[in-house]
């Protein structure tokens, strides 16, 4: 390989833009219009635009990028993470197109890529599982599954990952509608609307191994990891190597790791995931045929350069007889747009001020620069803050000190929550019996981190930064805006830029005050639009599968 064409955007294609250069490769950006001067965009050999902005049009354009890659005399494709990195047929057309595709072939992503054929190799060599329904998940095979089983039940795209086409369910009269809201969620990031059940654990860690596996048949684990800390499914703060695990719980998600991606043809850079009960048992979730975001935490604590090491695995090198031993600790914090104290709503937007840390044990992957603006197209991750130390307990101290240095404005973002987060206890100890934390944990302690942080940062007056932060992130709730406000007199507007989902009225219909009137996605996340005064529908002014911009009217009340 000598050039290699970059299939995403944002931090994960600078990242392979910088090993390229590290590796002595050519690099080819492809950018969408709006991502025309982006870091990445700026910073490769060479750029290419993609007209248009919606990511069916640019980086889903299959199409388009292989042209793009054949013009430009390309030897390769990385697809990073997230848009095409799993879809098996994509990676066929790279490979029939006489090109090489960084990552599984094709056939290892249709195996272990799609969930429920990963979990049927997991069966073949042993590997802990939950109960599943693995069939057409119809409303009566849902309901024969927990009248057997029990709730709660999670309903689980069976393509693809990050979190979309998740849904928990603990009650019978929220199955139909969370089952269609999965595959609806699911088609849209994937492409295919197949979801499966499986039995929930409450109060669960998740924990996973990051893998490589070369051309020769072998399979190691440089790492594991830590990734409990989620809001809706979707990691927020990693860490390697996964802390207080047993020496079984270890050796058990290992050997099963090495098995299932050996079952499965593997090569490339992989992930599986586990679920770690609070009693202390295992059970193995998927495999993500991918590069994780959350990579850069294996990095740091074993010295491998996973981007490079899948460029030499692609080139047919076999893996080093020596794997690095892990020395330290690791933590990644990820910076999303999002307000995190009005359900992490995501918050497009310019970002007029981008203050980062710097110092000892920190590292910053980000994927904007001061002044860049952050679209409503694509998802809400702005970068992520990775911090070192010889310990858990040096790499928490590091981070807090990050964490008061990183300043943004413009848009709202998670940094407050992180802080918060880094003085509870049940994260922060450094006792495993007090290490407390589960998938779920920041979503049901939102409300107490928010006040936390608002008191933190009312007790720092020089904090000013910080202090604008909280008052951005913090808006009136809707319900305290008085019910005649000018804002609603001509209409129920859109509260943020996105498409439009599904439209639950007619016109005609009337709604009052609490109704869900529409359904829109920004940035990834799903978005429920809720009327807030009484009214009939009198005109729609966004089909389903339209795109509005924040404050348009989506729909008007008479």
């Amino acid at each position: 390989m000598k050039k290699i064409l970059i299939a995403n955007r944002g931090e994960i294609a600078l990242r392979i833009v910088r090993a390229c250069r590290d590796a002595g490769y050519a690099s080819v950006a492809i950018a969408s219009e709006v991502d025309s001067q982006a870091p990445h965009a700026r910073l490769a050999d060479e750029r290419h635009i993609l007209k248009g902005i919606a990511p069916r049009e640019t980086y889903l354009n299959q199409e388009a990028i292989l042209e793009i890659a054949l013009r430009s005399g390309a030897d390769a494709i990385h697809p990073g993470y997230g848009f095409l990195s799993e879809n098996e047929v994509f990676a066929a057309a790279v490979e029939a197109s006489g090109l090489t595709f960084i990552g599984p072939p094709a056939d290892a992503i249709a195996r272990l890529g799609d969930k429920v054929a990963a979990r049927a190799i997991a069966r073949q060599v042993d590997a802990p599982l939950l109960p599943s329904f693995e069939g057409a998940l119809t409303l009566e095979a849902a309901r024969a599954f927990v009248a057997e089983h029990g709730f709660p039940v999670i309903v689980k795209a069976q393509n693809g990952g990050g979190g979309r086409g998740m849904r928990i369910v603990r009650a019978l009269a929220e199955l139909e509608a969370q089952i269609a809201a999965a595959e609806r969620e699911a088609l849209i990031a994937f492409g295919r609307a197949e979801c499966f059940l499986e039995r929930y654990v409450e109060r669960a860690r998740h924990v996973e191994t990051q893998c490589l596996a070369d051309n020769h048949g072998r399979v190691v684990v440089l790492s594991t990891r830590d990734c409990t800390l989620q809001r809706r499914q979707q990691k927020l703060v990693e860490e390697a190597p996964a802390p207080f695990l047993s020496a079984a719980q270890h050796a058990g998600v290992v050997d099963a790791s090495i098995k299932i991606l050996s079952a499965g043809g593997y090569r490339g850079a992989g992930t599986c995931e586990f679920l770690l009960t609070p009693e202390g048992r295992i059970f193995f979730l998927e495999v993500n045929t991918r590069v994780q975001v959350e990579h850069p935490v294996t990095e740091e604590v074993t010295g491998v350069d996973i981007i490079r090491a899948m460029f030499r695995i692609a080139e047919g090198e076999p893996l080093p007889a020596e794997i690095p031993a892990v020395r330290g600790h690791a933590i990644e914090f990820r910076i999303n747009a999002e307000d995190p104290w009005a359900d992490f709503r995501p918050t497009p937007g310019r970002l007029a001020k981008l203050h980062l840390p710097t110092g000892p044990g920190v590292r910053l992957d980000f994927g904007y620069v001061e002044g860049d603006s952050v679209p409503p197209s694509y998802d809400s991750l702005i970068g992520k803050v990775i911090v070192t130390g010889r310990d858990r307990a040096e790499a928490i101290a590091r981070a807090r000190r990050a964490l008061v240095e990183i300043q943004v404005g413009g848009v709202a973002t998670v940094i407050p929550l992180h802080r918060a987060i880094l003085e509870r206890p049940e994260f922060s100890s450094d006792q495993p019996g007090a290490f407390t934390v589960f998938t779920r944990w920041i979503d049901d302690e939102v409300v107490n981190l928010a006040a936390a942080a608002k008191a933190a940062a009312g007790n720092d007056v020089s904090s000013n930064e910080a202090m604008a932060e909280l008052q951005y992130a913090s808006p009136a709730p809707a319900a305290a805006l008085p019910p005649e406000t000018p804002r609603y007199r001509t209409g129920i507007k859109a509260p943020l830029a996105g498409m439009i989902l599904e439209l639950c009225v007619r016109e005609g219909d009337r709604v009052a005050p609490g109704d869900m009137v529409a359904v829109m996605e920004s940035m990834k996340m799903e978005q429920p639009i809720i009327a807030e005064i009484s009214g009939v529908v009198a005109r729609i002014n966004v089909a389903k599968g339209g795109f509005v911009e924040m404050d348009a009217d989506i729909l008007g009340l008479d």
